[in-house]
C-alpha cells in the first residue's frame, strides 16, 4: 500500500529529527570556558601575572577535571592538573609542573574560578596558555579557552595625545552646535516679543484714531445740541 509506505517514511523522519534534537540540546547547553575578553596579555619580566579562567555549566558538575597547558614554538607541557568534586568543594591540585604556579581559583558562591598565578616571570614563559575542562555529566566532553602571554622587558606607555586631541575637537564641535542652538532660540524669542509689541502698538493706535475721528463706537465726547 503506497499510503502506508509514505506514513512509515514520515514517521522515520520524525523519529530521526527527534533523536537529533535530543543530541543537540545537551551540546547547546554544555559547559563553557572563558579566559576573559583579552586574547593577549603583557607582563614584565620578573613580576607575576594572573591567568584567568572561569567555567559555567547548565547541568552542574561532579568530579570535574581541569588542567592548564603551555604551548610555545618548541615546547608543550601540562602546568597543573586538578579536580573539583562538586559545586561546594574548592579545586584540588593533583599535579603541578612548576613551583612558581599557584591555583587561585574557587567554586564557592558560583565563582567557578580555576585561575592560576604565575610568579617570577621569565622571557621563556611567553606562549599560549590553555585552560581545559572536562565534566563527567557531559560525557567527558572537553572544553577549553586559550590566552597568549607576552613577557616583556617593560610595558610601553600608551600615548593618548591623539585621543585627547580628537576628544577636544569633538567636544568643541558639540559645544559650538549647542551655542548656535541657544543663540537661535534667543533670536526667535526676541523676534516673537518684538512682533507682539508691534501688534499691541497697532491695536492701540487704531483705537486712538477712532476716538479722534468720532467714529461710531468711539469714546469721543458728544457736542450739546444748540438752543433754538
Amino acid at each position: 500500500m503506497p499510503g502506508a509506505g509514505h506514513r512509515g517514511a514520515a514517521r522515520a523522519r520524525w523519529l530521526g529529527s527527534g533523536l537529533l534534537g535530543l543530541f543537540l540540546v545537551p551540546v547547546s547547553l554544555s559547559l563553557e570556558v572563558s579566559v576573559g575578553k583579552a586574547t593577549t596579555i603583557y607582563a614584565v619580566n620578573g613580576t607575576e601575572i594572573l591567568l584567568p579562567c572561569t567555567f559555567t555549566s547548565c547541568f552542574g558538575f561532579q568530579n570535574l577535571r581541569f588542567w592548564w597547558s603551555y604551548n610555545s614554538s618548541d615546547t608543550f607541557k601540562i602546568l597543573i592538573d586538578g579536580v573539583v568534586k562538586n559545586e561546594k568543594s574548592d579545586p584540588k591540585v593533583k599535579l603541578k609542573d612548576d613551583d612558581r604556579i599557584t591555583l587561585e581559583g574557587s567554586v564557592k558562591e558560583k565563582m567557578n574560578n580555576i585561575s592560576i598565578l604565575l610568579r617570577n616571570l621569565e622571557f621563556s614563559d611567553t606562549g599560549k596558555y590553555t585552560c581545559h575542562v572536562k565534566n563527567p555529566k557531559e560525557n567527558y566532553l572537553q572544553h577549553q579557552a586559550t590566552i597568549f602571554l607576552q613577557v616583556v622587558d617593560k610595558l610601553e606607555e600608551v600615548d593618548n595625545t591623539v585621543t585627547l586631541i580628537i576628544l577636544a575637537v569633538v567636544g568643541g564641535v558639540i559645544g559650538f552646535l549647542i551655542f548656535i542652538l541657544l543663540v537661535k532660540k534667543f533670536i526667535a524669542f526676541i523676534i516673537k516679543k518684538t512682533q507682539e509689541k508691534k501688534k499691541e502698538c497697532l491695536v492701540s493706535s487704531s483705537g486712538n484714531d477712532n476716538t479722534e475721528n468720532g467714529l461710531p463706537g468711539s469714546k469721543a465726547e458728544e457736542k450739546a445740541p444748540k438752543k433754538v
